[in-house]
């Protein structure tokens, strides 16, 4: 298998007019205290993901792909579901319920916000309230339709993630529509929702508004809802908590997973390469692709060892591992495993591998952070686990 950056220094590659730069990893000094695993739940039907209303320190949520939402409450699972929409989607191969976001002002509006493929395959964006009655149950009358996205030629690559930004905007990440290689090339049409990540203001006017400060305001004709283009499925992706720098989990098509980075303030706009690119080799044509203008990852790995899938995490700023903060960790559906490296002058820097500390863990679907900062990891086969050390 190859790696950028794991083992070896490696040379800054340049590529037209930007660069990725190459990293030393350095010596792998054992991380003090070790870290382990804590197993928070069990049985769910296809847990994606887990995340937190601001300043709730008591509870996880846990978004099952089949639509439902449990609830667990200092590590015990809730037996009533928080919301059930089976009914609405469509729960085969990747489609089904996909995210969950808490409204930063969710303490006072109630409001929370869904990521689901419909009946008809289609991507929609919905926002529901919790119930005055029970906080642990929501209203599910509530619902609002928000956004609909047309995806029901193909079964795949539906992105998913939504995720509220330190500026209080929704990022919302889709898929490239689906098939392979692209065949609509909608990753490099900044006309589409599809392949991109969105920026919305879902905080006024019905459904959204337009923030004004998105790269494509005023550019038609492209989409003003697109903040980043040129990418595959960026299936999970996230904010460091204290710096706010990006970072991006986008799944490869044939040979290459990558991990794309924007730092705090980063005004947006940028292409990350897919369909001309994949990673940081040409695709679109194989050889001799143009290169200027795009953005290339900070990491990537190929598929020789039987890997199939980044799953982008987080940076660490929890308390339960102190060895472990300011760590980016990210895993692999098919391989089973999970890294973490540190971001140092815009390049990714001692990349190391856990193994040794979390073993193998199957479908890694998602990590998820809780509202104190700490880190979870879903698998495909229902178990939630919660990063921590000896």
């Amino acid at each position: 298998m190859r790696v950028i950056d794991l083992t070896t220094c490696v040379p800054a590659l340049a590529l037209g007019a930007l660069a990725v730069a190459g990293a030393c990893s350095n010596d792998q000094v054992a991380l003090s205290p070790t870290p382990t695993l804590t197993l928070v739940a069990s049985g769910l039907n296809s847990a994606l993901y887990v995340t937190s209303p601001p300043g709730d320190s008591a509870r996880i949520f846990v978004v099952q792909q089949s639509g439902i939402i449990r609830v667990v409450r200092h590590d015990t699972l809730l037996t009533l579901a928080f919301l059930n929409i089976a009914p609405l989607i469509s729960f085969t191969g990747e489609r089904g319920l996909l995210s969950l976001a808490f409204d930063p002002a969710y303490a006072t509006n109630r409001a929370f916000y869904v990521d689901y493929t419909d009946q008809s395959g289609n991507i929609r964006l919905a926002r529901y309230r919790v119930s005055a009655a029970n906080p642990n149950v929501a209203d599910a009358a509530s619902a609002e339709t928000l956004l609909t996205i047309a995806h029901a030629t193909y079964p795949n690559h539906n992105g998913g993630l939504l995720l509220f930004g330190p500026d209080g905007y929704l990022y919302m990440g889709t898929g490239d529509g689906g098939s392979s290689g692209d065949p609509f090339g909608n990753g490099q049409d900044s006309t589409t929702l599809l392949g991109k990540i969105l920026r919305l203001d879902v905080s006024g006017a019905f459904p959204y508004t337009i923030p004004p400060t998105n790269p494509f305001v005023g550019r038609p004709p492209a989409a003003p809802e697109v903040w980043a283009y040129g990418l595959r499925n960026p299936w999970r992706f996230s904010f460091d908590r204290l710096t706010h720098d990006f970072y991006i989990g986008d799944v490869g098509q044939n040979t290459w997973e990558e991990v794309d980075f924007a730092p705090a303030g980063d005004p947006g706009g940028h292409n990350y390469g897919w369909n001309r690119m994949e990673a940081t080799h040409c695709f679109s044509p194989s050889v001799g692709c143009a290169t200027a203008g795009l953005v290339l990852p900070v990491y990537e790995y190929d598929h020789s060892d039987g890997d199939c899938s980044v799953t982008g995490g987080y940076v660490y700023r929890g308390t339960r591992a102190p060895g472990l903060v300011g760590r980016y960790f990210f895993g692999e559906y098919c391989g089973a495993w999970v890294r973490s490296f540190k971001m140092q002058g815009g390049a990714a820097t001692d990349v190391r591998d856990h193994a040794a500390d979390f073993g193998s863990l199957p479908g890694i679907t998602s990590f998820g952070e809780d509202a104190r900062g700490e880190l979870y990891i879903t698998l495909q086969s229902g178990q939630v686990y919660r990063i921590a050390s000896e």
